[in-house]
C-alpha cells in the first residue's frame, strides 16, 4: 500500500472516530510514533556529551551485569 493510501486510510479512521475520542486518538499515535523513532546521531552524540560532562556514568563492568557468555 503507497504511503499516500495510508494517509487516507488514517485520515478516514480519524474522521469516522467520534470527537470525544480525538483527544485519546491523537495520544496513542504520538505515543507510537515515539515508540518507533530513533533520535538523530547528532542528537544522541549531545546527549551522551550532556551525561558524560555531567558525571551520569557507568562503570563498563556494570555494563554487561547479568548476561551469561554461555
Amino acid at each position: 500500500m503507497p504511503t499516500t493510501d495510508y494517509t487516507q486510510a488514517l485520515h478516514q479512521e480519524t474522521d469516522q472516530t467520534p470527537k470525544e475520542y480525538l483527544g485519546a486518538l491523537l495520544n496513542i499515535v504520538h505515543t507510537f510514533r515515539e515508540s518507533v523513532s530513533l533520535p538523530s546521531p547528532s542528537d544522541s552524540v549531545e546527549q551522551a556529551l550532556k551525561e558524560t560532562l555531567s558525571g551520569e556514568t557507568h562503570e563498563i563492568s556494570t555494563l554487561w551485569g547479568g548476561i551469561d557468555a554461555d
